[in-house]
């Protein structure tokens, strides 16, 4: 009988990343994949990017409808309930050998709380980073917790995850799972975006994708407008913008990139979800991603192209030389923008290594993945103590 192995996704972000391991999956014989689909891929607001999952050829096994119109804090709370209840169901019917996960997302957290109390053993893809500006970095070292196989994406996430209690036996530092084939995907050529997308590249083309610093407390508009008023700066520039993920303020940002792009229309463009074959077309012809993507951290190295991080969302990630972090103030934005297309920064790009490269990630993923499903485990696992002499005082 082949291993159900159920992978769970809840946006264009994690999909992105998930779908080289997914097309590992799918002609794996031994190996039954479950898609379950949740989140912003089932909201029309947010693109309805489950469409793009079954061009991709998949089979969504369960959609699970769990994004309510509001993005407040009591919103996504309520929605973190119903993502409980909806998860639990769900399992029940499919009955999966094993979950698999990625990241930190509120809607994934539940999705591993339903498993934990299923009796499910969870495998976590990206456990171990940092990212102190946002309410996600408590949910992914939770989820971390409550999983039996760790992916990390780097040696140094691989440590803090044992420092979180696990057994080294079950950490595996296997790189980003988006960049393991990355290379060898057809991309899209400029005509084809121009045709497609209706980009009108320019001398110098900027995409930004900025999100709220969930953390603080009322401050995404003000930033915004800042990043806004320092790419209005900008000339021969062509501004491609993303909108944001469902989180909390999101919906501000999407109206304030709305009605930039309206006052902007020759120089900016702005799309709800790009995709992942387009979004990585386009890295090709930007000469960087602004703003506070996880993208701009791990995706825009492996293009030679910079990257300017701006305020504390993605503060403490493993960085490459090509980005550049700035505060979400005007003169730090202008500074950052001035050592970008300076000719120091630019002849770094040409040799910067991304450190979230590694080779044979997606057999690694699967074959512990087999191996602790053949080996029968259990749910049991001990807390991993460190030596003491090792903790600094």
């Amino acid at each position: 009988m082949n291993e159900k192995i159920c992978v769970i996704t809840s946006s264009r972000a994690d999909y992105g990343l998930l779908k080289p391991l997914l097309d590992e999956l799918s002609i794996c014989e031994t190996v039954e994949l479950q898609l379950i689909v949740t989140g912003s891929h089932l909201s029309p607001e947010f693109g309805h990017t489950y469409k793009e999952i079954e061009n991709d050829g998949f089979a969504i096994n369960g959609k699970i409808e769990i994004l309510l119109s509001s993005d407040s804090p009591v919103g996504i709370s309520k929605t973190m309930g119903l993502a409980l209840i909806s998860f639990a169901e769900e399992f029940d019917k499919l009955k999966p050998d094993i979950v698999v996960v990625m990241g930190d997302r509120y809607e994934i957290f539940s999705a591993v709380a339903a498993a934990h109390v299923n009796l499910l053993p969870v495998a976590h893809i990206s456990g171990g980073e940092v990212t102190e500006g946002a309410i996600d970095d408590a949910f992914r070292h939770s989820i971390t917790k409550m999983s039996h196989l760790h992916f990390t994406a780097t040696e140094e996430y691989r440590r803090r995850v044992i420092q979180l209690g696990e057994n080294p036996d079950s950490v595996f530092s296997v790189g980003e799972t988006g960049l393991d084939n990355i290379k060898d995907i057809r991309l899209l050529t400029k005509t084809e975006l121009k045709k497609t997308l209706g980009i009108r590249f320019d001398k110098r083309n900027i995409l930004i994708t900025f999100h709220p610093v969930t953390l603080e407390a009322n401050t995404c508009k003000k930033q915004f407008q800042n990043l806004l008023s320092v790419l209005e700066e900008q000339m021969d520039t062509q501004l491609i913008f993303t909108k944001t993920n469902a989180d909390t303020d999101g919906r501000v940002i999407n109206q304030m990139i709305d009605d930039y792009v309206e006052r902007n229309s020759k120089s900016s463009v702005s799309f709800t979800s790009l995709g992942r074959l387009r979004y990585l077309s386009v890295l090709q012809f930007v000469d960087a991603v602004v703003g506070n993507s996880s993208s701009g951290i791990v995706e825009a190295p492996s293009f030679n192209i910079g990257t300017i991080d701006v305020g504390d969302r993605q503060k403490g990630r493993v960085k490459a030389q090509s980005i550049i972090n700035c505060k979400p103030t005007k003169a730090s934005i202008r500074n950052a923008f001035e050592s970008l297309f300076s000719s120091r920064f630019q002849r770094t790009l040409e040799k910067v290594k991304n450190p979230y490269e590694s080779e044979g990630g997606l057999q690694k993923i699967v074959e512990k993945i087999q191996e602790y499903l053949k080996g029968n485990k259990g749910l049991k696992k001990g807390f991993f103590d460190l030596d003491i002499s090792q903790v600094v005082t």
